[in-house]
């Protein structure tokens, strides 16, 4: 999917690389529709985590590398998702720290922005202590790195 002049409208989704970002499509369940017909704000957050588990699946991430813990969440919803959408989370990786790595995303309904957030992940070890990002974690998200 490529940048339309829709998918980026609302100054709260900031014009970034999206043709670089890594596209998930998520499958909109009914149990996700509450009873004014949109998907529920809760489901927001699981389509974003379901959508980094891919990202880092198709980046040949390896599990030893990308064992991670989510410290911090922001999510705006700009705008409904409503039943019968179809969703596509993009994702970008903003920075990575020395024991974290940031991913910006923004959920797509029908080709429309309808919320973005950024996430920060820290990088832990089998004991949950942080641990700094490897060589080949950096290496596996740099083709979705935000770009100025």
């Amino acid at each position: 999917m490529s940048l339309t002049p829709t998918a980026a409208a609302s100054p709260r989704i900031p014009e970034l690389n999206w043709t670089d970002a890594h596209r998930a499509e998520i499958q909109m369940r009914y149990s996700d529709i509450d009873t004014n017909h949109h998907v529920n704000n809760g489901r927001y957050g699981e389509y974003l985590e379901n959508a980094r588990i891919m990202m880092f699946r198709d980046l040949n991430v390896p599990h030893d590398e990308g064992h991670n813990v989510l410290a911090r969440m922001e999510l705006d919803y700009v705008q409904e998702i409503h039943a019968g959408q179809k969703l596509v989370v993009e994702s970008l990786v903003e920075r990575i720290g020395r024991t974290s790595v940031t991913v910006v995303a923004r959920i797509l309904a029908d080709g429309v922005a309808c919320a973005f957030s950024r996430v920060v992940l820290v990088n832990v070890d089998d004991a949950h202590r942080p641990r700094e990002v490897g060589a080949a974690l950096r290496s596996a998200l740099a083709p979705t790195l935000v770009r100025p």
